[in-house]
């Protein structure tokens, strides 16, 4: 069989990553002397990390974190910061979100907060796993206005049906009384398959005077609190320096 028949199947079958190491190999002699099965393994693999590569560059598009240059080998661990490396590294694996646990950041704005929930949901992408990125402002948004249009229940479809969602910035403004029961209802049903970051200047204890519905807030804080990992930020603002994580 001649190379641009070969050449011919692949793009055929879809197969750019063995496309395009294949058409290298032919250009390297010393490829000739590899095995069969080594040269095969080696357009394999090559296969393999294209389309690893593919997807998770299609689940971070689809993501549509605010800072998607984010990633969690760039963090700066300045000792100001407070950051623990050793829990960083250990949601690293993302073995959390397997679990449906959450991850709560909170810290002063401009302390990187938004950044690093972009990491996280980065590192949730090379994963496989579903990410969707909102702040809690834009989110309140498209409940009201799929309220009003009658397109709610796709609303809370498309959001709880990814395995990471991502709310920034939660707590500013307040939670309308309206919205509560709703954020409740997403919330709730999430929590059966997925995980949650969520991010807020504001510490987890005053999360209960933001809500103007108390059973509303209990109910909301114990699915969030009771199983999540916690982070607080310290130190200055990280924009003073242009450094955004």
């Amino acid at each position: 069989m001649s190379n641009s028949h070969l050449l011919s199947l692949m793009q055929t079958l879809s197969l750019s990553g063995m496309l395009k190491t294949f058409e290298a190999q032919s250009e390297q002699p010393q490829i000739a002397a590899l095995g069969f099965e080594e040269r095969l393994s080696l357009l394999l693999e090559a296969e393999a990390n294209t389309r690893d590569n593919k997807r998770i560059s299609r689940l971070t598009k689809a993501a549509k974190m605010r800072q998607n240059q984010a990633a969690l080998e760039d963090i700066n661990y300045h000792p100001s910061r407070g950051l623990d490396k050793a829990l960083i590294a250990d949601l690293s694996t993302c073995q959390w979100i397997d679990k449906r646990q959450n991850l709560v950041i909170t810290g002063a704005t401009g302390t990187g907060k938004s950044w690093l929930a972009c990491a996280f949901g980065k590192q949730a992408c090379r994963y496989g796993y579903p990410a969707i990125f909102l702040t809690a402002t834009h989110l309140y948004e498209q409940i009201t206005a799929a309220t009003m249009a009658g397109t709610l229940p796709k609303l809370r479809t498309q959001l709880i049906k990814s395995r990471l969602l991502i709310i920034d910035d939660f707590g500013i403004g307040g939670i309308d009384i309206q919205l509560g029961p709703i954020l409740l209802d997403i919330i709730d049903q999430h929590a059966l398959q997925g995980s949650l970051i969520i991010t807020s200047q504001f510490p987890t204890e005053k999360w209960y005077d933001l809500f103007n519905d108390p059973t509303v807030a209990d109910a909301i804080l114990d699915r969030v609190v009771h199983k999540s990992h916690f982070m607080k930020l310290k130190g200055e603002s990280q924009r003073k320096g242009k450094l955004e994580k």
